[in-house]
């Protein structure tokens, strides 16, 4: 392990079948008035949205409501956030629903007391919160971001054509969240495998860095390994419990900063993925699926090590009597293989992506550089057009 670091993480969760119950004992410590934050409304049709509200009543809270957060939340949706957290002076922001939905709650909660524009302070200059926050809760209906106990918050503006995220620190995790697997259940297929792969992402983001003996390393491999198996069983039966369970806790530890501990982390490939998100509003774990495997081809000479150890720890390539290329270059192939049988987007042409709008989402694309090459202009350029 290189380098120093701390490390803190106080969002409490509550997992399994009986997770709810988590509620009534989260619910007292807060006032009395209560943002419940949801999407489009499933909630209300799985029956989600009628027990939360019944324990909110049991324990004496106003309810004030935000409905209609979308996968990618706008500049627009917070602003409106903003205010109906002001009107009710929300003592709580409780997010039912998937890591946009949590995201978007944390976005409001740091922004409700602040007299600045949101989306200059904190996704344009990048700031630290400096105003009052409203501390936040988590119901996930979605598993894939983590954004249950992170600090992250990502936002669209389809003016600008920019979708960014800020990864705040402890002090805007979630006070609690409350994961109870079943209730993903209902998700529609697409979705569940789009949120597979956004954990798949999520590891290798941090994976793919360094080059030193580092636990963190290990502690991946294995989460990968288990997250495959379980996303096999769970693309033929969606309701099977325990790989349901799997993928939710994986989602968890991939992003809740614990794996990032002693790494430098990449995070290219989120950074071209919501590029692509921000002028097409396409399902995110998709945008990452389709620029994938042309980045990692693209950056594997430069880690080629980490890249041949990833073949043989996570998908089983023997590297008897081969280089260290042609074993990195198997593992793709069996990701790749893997990626397409799940049935995960593979080229950014779906979306509607033509070779006119490269230029602009190269434009649109921050450039990080914990990873094994930093990208050049021409570097994004390449990567997007060999993602079409």
């Amino acid at each position: 392990m290189l380098g120093n670091f701390t490390y803190s993480n106080p969002t409490k969760l509550y997992f399994g079948q009986n997770a709810l119950d988590g509620l009534n004992e989260e619910l007292p410590k807060y006032g009395k008035n209560v943002l419940l934050v949801y999407g489009g409304g499933s909630i209300k049709k799985n029956g989600i949205y009628d027990k939360v509200v019944k324990i909110l009543k049991d324990n004496g809270k106003e309810i004030f409501e935000d409905a209609g957060v979308m996968p990618n939340p706008t500049t627009e949706k917070l602003k409106e956030g903003i205010e109906r957290a002001r009107k009710a002076k929300a003592d709580l922001i409780l997010a039912v629903g998937g890591g946009s939905v949590c995201d978007y709650a944390k976005a409001v909660s740091i922004s409700a007391n602040c007299d600045e524009d949101a989306w200059e302070k904190y996704f344009i200059r990048f700031e630290d919160v400096s105003c009052k926050i409203i501390p936040v809760g988590c119901i996930l209906t979605m598993v894939g971001t983590g954004s249950e106990m992170n600090g992250g918050s990502v936002i669209t503006n389809h003016e600008q054509k920019l979708k960014i995220g800020h990864v705040f620190g402890d002090n805007v995790f979630p006070k609690f969240s409350i994961l109870n697997p079943e209730f993903t259940f209902t998700l529609p297929r697409y979705q569940m495998i789009s949120g597979i792969y956004d954990i798949m992402s999520h590891i290798l983001e941090q994976y793919f860095s360094g080059d030193d003996d580092n636990t963190s390393d290990y502690i991946m491999e294995g989460l990968l390994r288990s997250l495959i198996h379980s996303a096999n069983i769970a693309v033929e039966d969606p309701t099977n419990y325990e790989a349901r369970s799997n993928i939710m806790w994986i989602a968890t530890w991939a992003l809740n900063t614990l794996v990032a501990k002693g790494k430098s982390t990449d995070w290219m490939v989120h950074m071209l993925g919501q590029a692509v998100g921000a002028y097409t509003d396409a399902t995110h774990g998709m945008t990452l699926s389709a620029v994938s495997i042309p980045y990692y081809r693209f950056i594997m000479p430069f880690g080629l090590k980490k890249f041949a150890r990833y073949a043989t720890n996570v998908w089983n390539i023997d590297p008897s009597g081969k280089t260290d290329e042609q074993t990195a270059d198997e593992g793709l192939i069996a990701m790749q293989a893997w990626m397409k049988k799940i049935g995960l987007v593979m080229n950014i042409s779906q979306f509607g992506v033509t070779p006119d709008m490269i230029d602009g989402i190269t434009k649109s694309t921050f450039v990080m550089d914990g990873g094994y090459k930093i990208l050049t202009s021409d570097d994004i350029k390449s990567v997007l057009k060999a993602s079409l």
